[in-house]
Formats: C-alpha cells, structure tokens, sequence
C-alpha cells in the first residue's frame, strides 16, 4: 500500500465514525460455534446501522471457513467485521490461533471492577456489535490498570448493562439472573445458549433491572461471551461473592456448555 492509498483509507467512514459491525467467534475443530446465530445477528444489525452485507450469508459462510482452513488453526478466534465505505459496504476477516483461558480461571473465578463510564440504554449502538467500541475500551484499559480482569457497566439509571466484552449473569437461592435487553445490552449468542441450558435443565431463570447491590448479594455471578464461555467472577471492586470461587450452577453451566462444543 503506497502513501496514496494509506490517506484514502483512514478517510473511509468506517474508520472515522467507527461505522461498522463486528462478530468474534470460535472455531473449535474447524467449525465455528454457533455460526448462524452470529450471521443472523450481523445480518440484523446491519439493517439497523443501514449496511448492506456485501454477500450472502452461505457465501460469507464459506468465506470465514476457508480463512480457517488457509490459516491451518483447527481451533481460531475469528473475527468478521463489516464496515462503511465511501463506495458500499465491505467486510474484514481475521483468524488467529485460539489460546484457551487457564483452567484456574474456571475453578477460582475472575475479579472484576464497575466502570465509572455509564452505558446510554436508549441508544441503538446497545442493541448491536458496533465497531464503535469506546465505551468499552476505556472501561476495560481503567480496570486492567487497576488489577482486574474487566468492568460491569452501568446503564444511565444505575442498573446493570453489561460487562466489557460480557454478558452478566447471578445466582441467588439456585435460579439464574440477568438484564433485560432494554438496559443496555447486547443479546449474546452465549447468553441465548444459557437461557437454552437453564430451560433443559429446569433451572430458574429471570430478566430483570438490577443494580451492583444484587450482585454483591448474590450465591454466584458470572460472565458469557463466545470465546471464553461461562467464566465465574469472584469479586467485583474487590468484595467477594458468594465464597469467592467457581459456585456450583456456575460450575454445573460450564461443564454443559463446554459439552455443547464437542
């Protein structure tokens, strides 16, 4: 890419506005996880950002595996993103190694901290995978700069969105709790999964408005997202929930998820 070429493309509105859409998946064996919820998802959002998908859904199928296969990774973290240009619509797709999470992060959980920065539950960007990211970005580098793994965001009000790269769920008196989509968060394909595995398996489960104070209350919390699961939390700015480790619901979801993938 010459100089030329380099000023044309930060000019693009992707680049300047963070126009764009991006789904992170896992293949695990050459195969994505839960792959047509996210094509759906995309497909959907870009609707509501005025994107056209610049293929079909079967032909960005075989696009994402054959990146999978040219990049010889069986298990990959895979990225797709679809942005504005000045001329349409274009998609990126990235493909690198799958580095599984340490297994003691599973057994003793994750701390995590409340972010400073408010969640606007109103606007349309809480309802998609927007490339627009600040939110979230500074949210997270705040917390890692104080120790913890990731940050819970609050809604304008006060109620729990979601995390940095998270859905958030908790466990009190063994039935599950968790946002409803109208504070701010995002419907996560992991998410969706654990309302699947809750209804399988008779466990309680309830969408409500929550504030930091149910969870500092709560048996047992922990996260969602494609890459890593059902990953526990032990404390959040430092008070410990529950016993401070991997509770036994969270712990009965993860050994139910991870079967799922193979």
């Amino acid at each position: 890419m010459d100089r030329r070429e380099a000023k044309i493309s930060i000019l693009e509105p992707g680049f300047l506005f963070g126009w764009g859409l991006f789904e992170t998946m896992r293949a695990y064996k050459n195969k994505i996880v839960y792959f047509a919820a996210h094509l759906e998802r995309i497909k959907s959002s870009a609707k509501l950002l005025g994107l056209r998908l610049p293929y079909s859904l079967p032909e960005l199928k075989k696009i994402i595996q054959k990146a999978i296969r040219e990049n010889g990774y069986s298990d990959a973290y895979t990225r797709l993103t679809l942005f504005k240009t000045r001329k349409g619509t274009d998609i990126s797709v990235i493909v690198k190694k799958y580095t599984p999470y340490p297994a003691q992060k599973y057994r003793q959980g994750i701390r995590v901290a409340i972010s400073p920065f408010a969640q606007d539950e109103n606007s349309f960007l809480a309802r998609v995978k927007s490339a627009n990211r600040l939110l979230y970005e500074l949210s997270y580098l705040q917390a890692r700069e104080k120790g913890f793994a990731g940050s819970i965001i609050l809604n304008n009000r006060g109620y729990i969105a979601e995390a940095t790269r998270s859905n958030i769920f908790f466990v009190k008196d063994n039935a599950l709790f968790t946002p409803l989509l109208s504070c701010g968060c995002l419907s996560g394909i992991t998410r969706r999964v654990v309302f699947d595995l809750a209804k399988k398996y008779h466990i309680k489960i309830y969408e409500g408005k929550f504030t930091p104070g149910d969870l500092y209350q709560a048996d047992e919390v922990f996260f969602t997202n494609s890459l890593a699961g059902v990953m526990p939390v032990a404390s959040i700015n430092r008070k410990m929930i529950g016993k401070g480790k991997c509770g036994r619901i969270t712990r009965f979801l993860i050994n139910k998820y991870n079967s799922l993938l193979k």
